[in-house]
C-alpha cells in the first residue's frame, strides 16, 4: 500500500469521484480530520451522511454521497489549498466566499475545523484547507 503525501486532498477527490462515478457510497482510511470534513460536509448539505467503521488500525469512514433529483452530484468541484509544501493562511477577513455563496470554503482555526462563513462570524482565521462546490 502506497503511502500518501496528502491524505486530506486524497479524501476530497473521493468525494469529487464518487458523485461522477455516480457511487452511492465509498470507504476512505480514517482520520479525525477527514470526519471533521465529513461532518462539515453533512451539515452543510453536500453529502447524506457518514459512519467510521471498524477499529483500531482497519477504521475507515463510509461516505453515503449525494445526488440532486436529475442525478447529478452535488459536489461539483473541490479545490485543495493549504498542502503538505505550501501551507495558506488566511485572516479572517481574507477567507474567501466560494462562487458568490453556492460554495465553502474550510477553514482549520485554533477553535477546530469549520466552514469559512463560521469562522468570519467569530473572527477566527487560520488555514485554508479546502474550496468545495
Amino acid at each position: 500500500m502506497a503511502v500518501l503525501s496528502d491524505p486530506i486532498a486524497d479524501f476530497l477527490t473521493r468525494v469529487k469521484n464518487a458523485g461522477i462515478a455516480r457511487n452511492e457510497e465509498f470507504t476512505a482510511p480514517y482520520s479525525r480530520i477527514k470526519a471533521e470534513l465529513a461532518r462539515i460536509l453533512e451539515q452543510e448539505g453536500y453529502i447524506w451522511g457518514y459512519e467510521v467503521i471498524g477499529e483500531g488500525v482497519q477504521k475507515a469512514i463510509k461516505v453515503k454521497t449525494k445526488f440532486s433529483a436529475e442525478g447529478k452530484s452535488i459536489v461539483t468541484d473541490v479545490k485543495r489549498c493549504s498542502k503538505p509544501g505550501r501551507r495558506q493562511y488566511v485572516h479572517s477577513s481574507e477567507i474567501p466566499v466560494v462562487m458568490n455563496g453556492l460554495g465553502i470554503s474550510i477553514v482549520s482555526t485554533s477553535a477546530g475545523l469549520m466552514t469559512g462563513a463560521q469562522a468570519r462570524k467569530q473572527q477566527i482565521g487560520g488555514e485554508l484547507v479546502a474550496l468545495v462546490w
